[in-house]
């Protein structure tokens, strides 16, 4: 089973991005940055946050499960905020998705947010909400389940460091996992955590029997060259089996987004 964990930007290289996707097929994509905008059929729109201003593939929700059409597809927003068309103003819905194979059979999911709840009208002041989502799946080629569940960390604007609220992310998204997992499952945790890799939140998990497997094979970095700032890390990948790993990546070329996806293979 393969399963991908990537940040995807918004869709900001969208034009990178989806070929990537449809050629690599992941059993299992959680995807962070999601935007859905039901609303609009435009592909691009403009997120505006004080100087902080991105454009947004307005929806890369559809776009994503138009080139994984073999997948169940699952949303799931932090929020509904607002974008805009020029000065027009439209709701969008911002969170995860969670992308699963049809050759693989779901038998549990669980869904629950980790930071603050789900903000109805507009995206809230920083940190903002975060929630996190899981899968349970069968995999009848290796007669086992197997669960998985990501979540995209909040961002503190003061930077990754420790706080009490990352502190209490980090227990809720263990809650979240617990609901679903069965105790022979492999487990996997996943997504950008928004932290750097000493972190408590990584210390918590390790704590809770997971292995984190960044750290554990060495890689340099999980961000692209698209990211400018000093630190080189935000995603991780953790299992609760290190001996069912056969491969794991972090895929540095090509570059989709200003995250790397990370790539499990088990």
């Amino acid at each position: 089973m393969e399963i991908m964990c990537l940040n995807g930007w918004g869709g900001k290289l969208h034009e990178v991005l989806l070929p990537y996707l449809n050629t690599a097929t992941p059993d299992v994509l959680c995807l962070q940055e999601v935007v859905h905008s039901s609303t609009s059929d435009k592909d691009w729109l403009t997120y505006r946050d004080g100087d902080h201003v991105l454009p947004q593939r307005a929806n890369l929700f559809r776009d994503v499960c138009r080139v994984l059409p073999d997948h169940h597809a699952i949303f799931c927003p932090h929020a509904q905020g607002t974008l805009w068309d020029g000065e027009m103003e439209l709701p969008s819905q911002f969170g995860i998705a969670t992308f699963v194979h049809k050759s693989l059979t779901v038998i549990g999911q669980t869904q629950g947010f980790v930071h603050k709840d789900y903000s109805p009208n507009g995206y809230g002041s920083h940190p903002r909400s975060r929630n996190a989502h899981g899968v349970r799946v069968y995999d009848d080629n290796a007669c086992r389940a197997v669960s998985i569940t990501h979540m995209h960390g909040l961002r503190d604007l003061r930077g990754k460091m420790d706080t009490p609220d990352r502190a209490r992310q980090a227990q809720k998204f263990l809650d979240v996992n617990q609901q679903l997992s069965q105790s022979n499952d492999i487990s996997v945790l996943c997504g950008d955590f928004n932290l750097e890799p000493e972190s408590e939140t990584l210390t918590i998990l390790a704590t809770a029997g997971f292995t984190e497997l960044v750290k554990a094979h060495a890689f340099p970095t999980t961000r692209t060259s698209f990211y400018k700032k000093s630190d080189k890390f935000a995603d991780y990948m953790l299992i609760n089996s290190f001996t069912a790993v056969k491969k794991f990546e972090v895929i540095n070329k090509p570059e989709v987004s200003d995250h790397c996806p990370l790539f499990l293979h088990i």
